[in-house]
């Protein structure tokens, strides 16, 4: 098995961390710049940063505080949020991140992805993918866009495989029935995506406990495993959740 990879979120609205239940009842999470900081300090693998009101408000993600984050974080740094041209992913990896993640963009847009993997290398594009399952296609889920305030009737695993096609070195898979319930990740999406594709895919929304991360990489086939609520409020730290993993004999960078 692969080395698996830690990955706190900071869902940044109005320059603040914020975390809600399947993207509603937002609460403040703290500072963005403070949070990366501590992650990075705590041994996290990689952190995500999302501009969650970008697209909604039609702006561009806050490149301002992108900088300032990049300036305190020395791990690797996806940001992602209102992002819909090769042009803003430049000035975005101009700016300290290594990847640059987009969804509604590449929905209205998939040649994007095909345009970014040519220009930065596949490595610096990740397809974030919001999949919310279907009521009336059992086992079946559909692609969300605009910070899951917009269904479509895109089949979510056709989608991330056409994705991988087109460019994307990367999915970050997020369920939002799962999102924020600390219920555990949808494993049933996340194992149904990583067989559609040979790319890593991070697994998103769901943590509650550690239990979960384990189930998400060995029940989901998940490459590496996001999570915020359950380090931002205090319940873990990055460290617990490595020596937790590895004991279980998951391989972990310590």
């Amino acid at each position: 098995m692969l080395t698996r990879r830690i990955i706190p979120c900071l869902d940044v609205k109005d320059n603040r961390v914020v975390k809600g239940v399947n993207f509603l009842n937002l609460r403040d999470a703290g500072d963005p710049v403070e949070l990366g900081a501590r992650y990075s300090d705590e041994g996290a693998d990689e952190l995500v940063f999302l501009d969650i009101t970008a697209t909604i408000r039609s702006r561009k993600t806050i490149v301002e505080l992108v900088e300032k984050v990049a300036e305190n974080v020395f791990i690797p740094f996806t940001v992602g949020g209102g992002i819909s041209t090769v042009e803003q992913m430049d000035t975005l990896l101009r700016s300290g991140a290594e990847k640059v993640s987009v969804n509604t963009a590449a929905v209205e847009n998939p040649d994007l992805l095909a345009e970014a993997a040519k220009r930065f290398g596949n490595q610096c594009v990740v397809l974030a993918i919001d999949a919310r399952r279907s009521k009336d296609r059992p086992g079946k889920w559909h692609v969300t866009v605009k910070a899951g305030t917009e269904p479509t009737d895109i089949d979510a695993v056709e989608w991330a495989a056409r994705g991988e096609q087109l460019g994307a070195g990367e999915i970050l898979l997020t369920s939002m029935d799962a999102d924020g319930t600390k219920a555990g990740y949808d494993n049933e999406l996340n194992k149904a995506i990583t067989d559609a594709v040979n790319i890593p895919v991070i697994a998103s929304g769901g943590a509650g406990k550690l239990d979960h991360l384990y189930d998400a990489i060995v029940d989901g086939n998940a490459d590496a495993v996001l999570m915020a609520s359950i380090t931002h409020f205090g319940n873990y730290n990055i460290r617990q959740m490595k020596e937790y993993l590895r004991d279980r004999g998951i391989p972990m960078n310590l």
